[in-house]
C-alpha cells in the first residue's frame, strides 16, 4: 500500500494515534481531505468528498458525525458513500447540498450499519438512491439494520 486517503480528524483517539505510527512506520502517505476536494481516479472516474467540513465540525458523537463522506463519479453512474454519520451530520450535508444534484446518487451506501440514528427520510429524498447497500453483520448485537430505516429507504421506491 503506497497512499491512504482519510478525512481529516476534530478528535484524537487512541486507534488513531496506532494508525498514524503504522503509516509512518510503512512509509504510506496520507492525504487528508475533507469538503470541497476531488480525487482523481481516471479518466471520467473522480470522487467528490462532501464531508467532513472543517467550517462545521459537530461536537456531537465526534467521530460518526465527521466521518468521511464521498460521492463516486464514473460518467452516469454514481455512489454515495456515508460513513458512520448520524442524523446531525445527515441535516448539515442535506442543509449544504440540497439545492444542487449533488447528493443524488445511483447508489447509497447507508450510514452507519442502518443504524436508527441514520438515514433520516429528508436525507433519502434528496440522495434518491436507485439501490441501498447496508453493510452489516449476521445477528448482530446492535439490531442492525433498524426496522425504521428499511421502511424509509422502501418509501423512497428503491
Amino acid at each position: 500500500m503506497e497512499n491512504v486517503i482519510i478525512g481529516n480528524q476534530f478528535q484524537t483517539s487512541t486507534n488513531y494515534q496506532e494508525f498514524i505510527e503504522i503509516v509512518k512506520e510503512r512509509n504510506v502517505k496520507v492525504q487528508v481531505v475533507e469538503a470541497g476536494h476531488r480525487i482523481n481516479i481516471e479518466k471520467d472516474l473522480y470522487f467528490d468528498v462532501l464531508w467532513p467540513n472543517s467550517k462545521n465540525v459537530i461536537s456531537q458523537n465526534n467521530i460518526n458525525n465527521n466521518s468521511l463522506v464521498c460521492k463516486m463519479v464514473y460518467k452516469n453512474f454514481s455512489m454515495l458513500f456515508t460513513g458512520d454519520i448520524e442524523e446531525i451530520a445527515e441535516k448539515a450535508i442535506v442543509e449544504k447540498y440540497e439545492d444542487t444534484s449533488t447528493l443524488k446518487s445511483t447508489i447509497l451506501k447507508v450510514a452507519h450499519h442502518g443504524s436508527k440514528s441514520s438515514s433520516m427520510q429528508e436525507f433519502l429524498n434528496v440522495a434518491q438512491p436507485k439501490v441501498a447497500l447496508i453493510g452489516v453483520g449476521k445477528d448482530n448485537t446492535f439490531g442492525h439494520p433498524n426496522d425504521r430505516v428499511l421502511k424509509r429507504l422502501q418509501r423512497i421506491r428503491l
